[in-house]
């Protein structure tokens, strides 16, 4: 194996791949990956913005889904996010600053805060359910609805049952 710089594809230093010419890089999988996921997000935000909600960030929307319906404490949301307690109120702090979220007493605990959605959270949630089935048809209308949902169906034998968690802020590190 001889190391090759691959300048098109963002410098990457790399094995030279033997064989076939139409071999792909091993390390474009997770970069092809992450790109779709990006320009996903980036699309949904850019909605999110066009309908008021300028100030979401894609972090807030995983907390928000963290949050629930139902409402967490601060510890539960640092733990589905893979975050620390005090990083988890941080983020809950500027949910809240922006009106998506609120600290409420826990009904069955007086000594204990909830974090819980706004009527504005909810309907931020809501919307970004919307934008995300536009933009699943607009892919549809792309790559045809039987290879979409051969895509997605081999990513889901790819990751399996855990494979959706919403610690994904956590694990980049934010």
């Amino acid at each position: 194996m001889v190391n090759v710089v691959v300048e098109e594809k963002v410098n990457q230093v790399v094995g030279s791949v033997e064989g076939e010419p139409s071999q792909r890089w091993g390390f474009e999988l997770p970069l092809l990956l992450f790109a779709g996921f990006r320009t996903l997000i980036d699309q949904l935000h850019t909605e999110l913005a066009d309908h008021g909600y300028p100030d979401l960030r894609p972090a807030h929307g995983f907390a928000m889904q963290a949050i629930g319906p139902d409402g967490v404490t601060a510890s539960e949301l640092g733990r589905r996010l893979g975050v620390s307690k005090q990083a988890a109120g941080k983020t809950v702090d500027r949910l809240a600053a922006l009106g998506y979220a609120e600290r409420v007493a826990d009904p069955q605990d007086a000594r204990r805060k909830l974090v819980r959605l706004t009527p504005r959270g909810l309907d931020a949630l809501t919307l970004s359910a919307a934008v995300f089935q536009e933009l699943r048809g607009q892919w549809a209308d792309r790559l045809g609805t039987g290879r979409l949902a051969e895509l997605e169906d081999a990513l889901k034998s790819v990751v399996g049952p855990a494979g959706f968690r919403l610690d994904a802020a956590g694990w980049f590190g934010g």
